[in-house]
């Protein structure tokens, strides 16, 4: 087994990258509603113009807008209802000088109309002796009392997209706003990047499967589902997920066939310094070059182990057992990588989540030689003003608690050249 130098969280994303630059990440199509967050593989064009229709914005009266100058609440103007449009029907007539036509919002504008008076600001009326009525008749004459521009309340043919612009672009994460937009234009199928794959396997002697009953000395399993939930919730396919016994010859077995089917194999727990930890020495074994990074200059996760083989094109990663550890190295390796990936990173980049800034709450010692990622949970001002940050309180915990992620909303770092933060300091709290 090499033994190499601790790497820095930054010496070993770069080690990574060196090594699935020779990844052919393949694309497929699928059916639209198949795609929500996945990656757009192609640059997508409109087929048509968006909208293919002069239409409404709101509900009202198509006017020619020349015909409102003046209007106001105290001196209406006065125009011929002639007609009016039924949704999804064509409108085919149209008005002159002093008529008006109503319009339902997303109905077709009649020829000659070029705004359109908000319902709100007209009114029903009819002549009758001289003088004003309401009326109920079929045909009306309008009252507006508003004037409006040439344009308002109005969509032109085109103005949302124009047969051949670029609709999305390649490498666009697609969201349910990213579906409408291609239902409009009649798109129903595309093209999307293949989803990496991975194996899970926890190990130890101890672990039993979490619908089972511990007697004691036995604790369900916590890593298996922990990590293919992470994985999922960050884009792979998880073709394997599974507990393994500290059987070198099982693991070996386990690992020797989940290279062949994956890109990336996960094995937490092995990986540090026990009497059967041999993680190291299995992936060693079977994957050429083997381990290019054992152990990471970051807490918790130091005892973290990586390497290439360079037949299947396979990464594999040695996580910590413990589940905060095992979590935290997946975001800061795993998450980053298929951000990426994705090109929803640049590779400079530490930080894969969304984030506030916040104040620490108390005084927190650093890790010296480490950077130290701690687990915090956000509290709201008793008191709260327009400038008022929230409170970061970290969640301090024995290795192995759940309990601290479970409390926790996000984390914060400490660089290793920090010797701590004093109280009420700003810190970047990056959110799970």
């Amino acid at each position: 087994m090499k033994l190499l130098n601790v790497d820095t969280i930054e010496q070993a994303r770069e080690k990574i990258i060196s090594y699935i630059k020779q990844w052919q990440i393949k694309t497929e199509r699928l059916p639209l509603l198949e795609t929500l967050d996945r990656i757009l593989a192609q640059d997508i064009y409109s087929p048509c113009d968006i909208p293919s229709f002069r239409r409404s914005t709101v509900d009202g009266y198509a006017v020619i807008a020349n015909d409102t100058s003046g209007a106001g609440e105290s001196i209406p103007v006065l125009l011929k209802q002639i007609s009016s449009v039924s949704m999804g029907k064509i409108a085919n007539f149209s008005i002159k000088s002093g008529e008006c036509a109503y319009v339902p919002t997303g109905g077709m504008l009649p020829e000659g109309a070029d705004a359109v008076v908000m319902i709100e600001y007209s009114e029903k009326i009819t002549m009758k002796k001289d003088r004003i009525t309401d009326c109920e008749n079929d045909i009306y004459d309008i009252a507006v009392y508003e004037a409006v521009a040439s344009g308002t309340g109005t969509v032109e043919i085109g103005e949302d997209f124009k047969n051949g612009d670029i609709l999305l672009k390649s490498g666009t994460r697609i969201r349910s706003q990213e579906i409408g937009a291609l239902c409009a234009a009649g798109i129903t199928h595309i093209n999307v990047f293949a989803s990496l794959t991975v194996s899970i396997f926890s190990t130890g002697d101890e672990l039993i499967p979490p619908e089972k009953e511990p007697v004691l000395g036995e604790i369900r399993d916590i890593n298996t589902n922990l990590l293919k939930a992470l994985a999922e919730k960050n884009g792979y396919k998880v073709l394997s997920a599974q507990i393994l016994a500290d059987d070198e010859g099982q693991i070996e077995t386990a690992l020797k066939k989940a290279m062949a089917l994956n890109d990336i194999v996960l094995i937490s727990g092995g990986s540090s310094q026990g009497e059967k930890d041999f993680t190291a020495k299995i992936i060693d074994k079977l994957a050429k070059p083997g381990v290019f990074t054992q152990g990471l200059a970051v807490k918790p996760g130091k005892p973290t182990i990586l390497a290439w083989d360079e037949k299947t094109k396979t990464l594999l990663a040695g996580l910590p057992g413990h589940p905060v550890s095992a979590m935290m190295i997946f975001l800061l390796l795993f998450g980053w990588l298929m951000k990426i990936i994705n090109k929803e990173l640049e590779i400079k980049d530490l930080h894969i989540t969304n984030c506030v800034s916040a104040k620490i709450n108390c005084n927190v010692p650093g890790s010296s030689g480490r950077m130290l990622c701690l687990p915090v949970s956000l509290q709201t001002p008793f008191v709260k003003n327009e400038n008022d940050l929230f409170f970061a309180e970290p969640i301090f915990g024995k290795a192995g608690m759940i309990s601290t992620l479970t409390l926790a909303d996000g984390y914060i770092i400490i660089d290793m050249n920090k010797e701590g933060l004093k109280k009420d300091e700003i810190v970047t709290v990056y959110l799970f």
